[in-house]
């Protein structure tokens, strides 16, 4: 099967490489992913250890993966871990994670043509593979089988959209998901959707997401205020926080920033002193998020090399945050929230970032009606009045002010959100668990960790 869906990848290369060559964007991406994530440079691990792959696509996962690799290694001081990541601000937010990591291998996945795949598996030799999500490709699913791998598919989600294009080449992605040795799926809707992929319903568990896991709940964010003081975003004296809040816009989308631009300058008739971040989801885009601002007519500052404008300016520059792990100490300072890629429709890949972050932090947080990709999460903020869906720009700046008026609703919207955050834990231990039972099956040990909070508790300690 490896031989046909490697001419299927090199056809699809070759009938999009029009498109890819002429644009210098695409162009890079396409290259370079050619040339890193073809496994011919992989670092050397310890092969005496057993390992657990856990492969997540970008930040967001790889965030998510804190908890996890720290649960496993407490039940499982010998494990060694490999952590691997799809795109380059994963990669990135890996490394930094777990670079004073010795038992840790960082890696980037490995393209899902037949001799990448066995190169990586024959360099790293795992003994469990975790997949987060929905990363899920059939050279590498089959190749994991053949050599007797169990793979876990974590934090499992399948939107429609995705079921749609699987059954589209049904007899494929039936072979695939059958060979999966778990299903952890985010809920009752998407654990049936992997049933109609003809994944085995003993093999499909519903676990919650670990999302909720992997957002701290503290009430300061180390790091957080030297930030505020490096861009600009520190008190003037004399300024009370209720005379000059602060609006944080984060992982925000294509069209988007120039929406929150127009609410904004709205916004500054009633709050004058209101301050405005946006942090863009994608680097690539900060150049052009940084045009936008300055098109709109304010000044910006950038995080990346911040220029202060006087404490006594008429209107207050707009924060570009064009760096990497610094939302969250962003969101620390608001007292307002949006949470991006949910105002504009960005196809459905693309329906919502991390929400589950800020509420942790006890913020009033405000999302767009595209938020597919955390609907069950959105849900559980919603029915407990605990996060404001908007429909539209105008809504969006409506629900900013009504906010920023409204210091008690305001702060009763955080405190509710850090509830939902509190009573949603529990995943990742439930993983954990899964995971350990198919190395017990392999190794013909048995380890257990216990539901709790104890690698939240470890992280949140590190936090302050």
């Amino acid at each position: 099967m490896a031989n046909w869906i490697d001419i299927a990848y090199g056809i699809g290369v070759g009938l999009s490489a029009p498109y890819w060559l002429l644009r210098p964007t695409a162009r890079r991406k396409v290259l370079g992913a050619l040339e890193r994530r073809m496994a011919r440079d992989l670092p050397q691990r310890d092969l005496s250890k057993s390992a657990v792959w856990i492969h997540a696509v970008s930040v967001g996962e790889i965030n998510a993966t804190r908890s996890l690799a720290t649960q496993l290694k407490r039940a499982r001081p010998d494990l060694h871990i490999i952590l691997s990541a799809t795109t380059d601000t994963g990669f990135a937010r890996a490394t930094e994670l777990y670079s004073r990591a010795s038992d840790v291998t960082v890696v980037r996945y490995p393209l899902d043509f037949s001799s990448a795949v066995e190169r990586a598996l024959d360099q790293l030799r795992p003994a469990v593979v975790v997949l987060m999500e929905l990363e899920v490709w059939p050279n590498f699913v089959h190749a994991c089988a053949r050599r007797g791998i169990p793979v876990v598919l974590a934090n499992g989600r399948l939107t429609l959209p995705s079921l749609r294009r699987y059954s589209l080449v049904k007899p494929v992605a039936r072979a695939m998901f059958r060979k999966l040795a778990v299903v952890c799926a985010q809920d009752e809707v998407y654990a049936e959707r992997f049933k109609q992929l003809r994944v085995a319903p003993e093999r499909t568990v519903v676990t919650g997401t670990m999302k909720f896991d992997s957002a701290a709940i503290v009430d300061v964010v180390e790091g957080a205020p030297e930030l505020a003081r490096a861009v600009g975003l520190m008190l003037p004296p004399g300024v009370t926080a209720t005379q000059a809040p602060v609006w944080v816009c984060g992982s925000t989308g294509p069209g988007e920033e120039s929406i929150i631009l127009a609410e904004y300058r709205k916004l500054l008739q009633r709050v004058p002193r209101l301050r405005l971040v946006i942090v863009p989801r994608h680097p690539p885009r900060f150049d052009e998020v940084a045009r936008l601002i300055e098109g709109a007519g304010f000044k910006v500052v950038r995080r990346s090399n911040p220029v202060l404008q006087p404490v006594d300016a008429p209107i207050s520059p707009v924060v570009l945050g064009d760096s990497i792990g610094d939302l969250r100490k962003f969101y620390s300072m608001a007292d307002v929230v949006f949470v991006g890629r949910t105002l504009v429709d960005l196809g459905p890949r693309q329906h919502g970032s991390d929400m589950i972050e800020p509420a942790a932090l006890g913020r009033a947080v405000i999302v767009g009606p595209y938020t597919g990709n955390f609907a069950d999460a959105v849900r559980k903020f919603v029915a407990y009045e605990a996060m404001l869906v908007v429909v539209d720009g105008e809504t969006l700046g409506e629900s900013v002010r009504v906010l920023l008026g409204t210091p008690d609703q305001r702060l009763l919207m955080g405190h509710r959100a850090r509830e939902v955050v509190e009573a949603n834990r529990g995943a990742t231990a439930r993983h954990a668990n899964l995971i350990l039972n198919e190395l017990a099956d392999l190794e013909g040990t048995k380890n257990v960790v216990h539901e709790g909070h104890e690698g939240h508790e470890e992280e949140k300690k590190r936090e302050n």
